[in-house]
Parts: structure tokens; C-alpha cells; sequence
């Protein structure tokens, strides 16, 4: 397992905190670097008729932006900028982790926690600074016997507090299981030799295939969530 390991690169402490440079910070630079470079060299043109990273840029952003509207609305593209920049960030992240020798930082609770809790804040603001204390009312569900408020009430404010956790755990757990995989049936290879090992590593194979596309999907489902948490922040359904 210590493919999930944090190594200190460059010790620091800050007002006694360890606030030391980390394998885990080092691929986050990483990811926001390939990010810009790439988005750049795409774009460094500009031509009416794309060349191929050309369209792959166009069509990453359409695809957000669809995703955006169809979820969020129209109202909701004013949003698009981080949306578009936290899916390609745990996409990247994904991404790389796939590399051999390389590391996952989205194997880590306190990662995928942090982003979790940053958009979970981020929308309960939105939600009260459009609404005001009216966005309270997005926990007392309409049609309701006035006797059964009290037990709804606490069920929405629950539901709404496992946001963060469910969406976090989510990303966390498929990744560092995927990975666990890999790993296991990759010692199978070695263990087994000739005469068994070619059928771990067939498996292997195919399921590196898996892996990718779960490590899209992920990525995919983080943003979308994100979508439908701020559509309930703006529009209180």
C-alpha cells in the first residue's frame, strides 16, 4: 500500500502546523500545470477550423457547459468558470494517478473531503445570499401533514449535511479500490510466473480499460453533483 503513502519533499512548519510540501501537493502542481499547458497550446491559434487539441479543448468545454445548463440553467453559467475548472482538475488528477509509479491524490478522504466541504460551504452561501432566510425553507418540504414537519425537517437537514461526506467518500473510495486492484492482481503476475500469471495480467488488462473509464466517471459525477447542489442553492428544488 504505499502507493497511498504521503512523503514529506519539503519539511515546513507554520505557528507549529506541519505545512510541509507533500508527493500529494507536488501532483495537485502537477495537474494545474498539464491543465494550463495544455489548455494554452490548444488555443494558441485560435483557428476557425480547429485542428484536433484544438477540438478536444472546444469540446471539453462544450461539455461542461451542457452540463451546466441542463442542470443549473441559464442562470447557473455565471458558475461555468469553476465547474469547468473542478472537473478537468479530479479528471487530470485521475488521470495521472493511472500512470505507473505515479500517485493518486484523489485516494485520499482528506482531498476529495476538502473540495467536498469547500463546495458544500460555497453553496449554502450562494443559497442564503440569493434567498436570504427564505432558504430555510428549502428543508420543509411543500404538502406536508403540519405533524410530520418536525421528523421531515430533521431528515432534510441530515440529508443536506451528508452532502459533503457522500460526495467526497464517493471519489475517495473508488479510486483508492481501483488502484488496490490493480496492485493485488499485478503481484498475482509475479507470484503465478509463466504458467498462471498471464491470466492476471489478461485481467489487468481489461480491467486498467475499467479503470480509466471510472476515473472519467468520477470525475463526470463530482461535477454533475456539484451541478445539482447549486441548482438547489438558486432555484430551491
Amino acid at each position: 500500500m504505499h502507493q497511498f503513502e504521503i512523503m514529506r519533499l519539503i519539511p515546513l512548519e507554520i505557528f507549529g502546523f506541519d505545512a510541509s510540501f507533500t508527493n500529494s501537493a507536488l501532483f495537485m502542481v502537477i495537474a494545474a500545470a498539464v491543465i494550463t499547458l495544455a489548455a494554452l497550446f490548444a488555443m494558441r491559434n485560435g483557428s476557425l477550423v480547429p485542428g484536433r487539441m484544438q477540438s478536444v479543448a472546444e469540446l471539453s468545454y462544450q461539455f461542461v457547459a451542457n452540463m451546466v445548463r441542463d442542470n443549473v440553467g441559464t442562470e447557473g453559467m455565471k458558475y461555468f468558470p469553476f465547474i469547468f475548472t473542478l472537473f478537468l482538475f479530479v479528471l487530470t488528477l485521475n488521470m495521472l494517478g493511472m500512470v505507473p509509479y505515479s500517485f493518486t491524490v484523489t485516494s485520499h478522504i482528506a482531498v476529495t473531503f476538502a473540495l467536498a466541504a469547500f463546495i458544500f460551504i460555497g453553496v449554502t452561501v450562494i443559497g442564503f445570499w440569493k434567498h436570504g432566510i427564505g432558504f430555510l425553507k428549502f428543508f420543509v418540504p411543500s404538502g406536508v401533514p403540519f405533524i410530520m414537519l418536525p421528523l421531515l425537517v430533521v431528515i432534510e437537514v441530515i440529508s443536506y449535511l451528508t452532502r459533503p461526506v457522500s460526495l467526497s467518500v464517493r471519489l475517495f473510495a473508488n479510486m483508492m479500490a481501483g488502484h488496490t486492484m490493480l496492485k493485488v492482481f499485478g503481484s498475482f503476475v509475479v507470484a503465478l510466473g509463466l504458467l498462471g500469471g498471464w491470466a492476471a495480467l489478461a485481467f489487468m488488462v481489461a480491467f486498467t480499460g475499467l479503470e480509466l473509464l471510472v476515473a472519467f466517471l468520477q470525475a463526470y459525477v463530482f461535477a454533475i453533483l456539484t451541478c445539482i447542489y447549486l441548482n438547489d442553492a438558486l432555484h430551491m428544488h
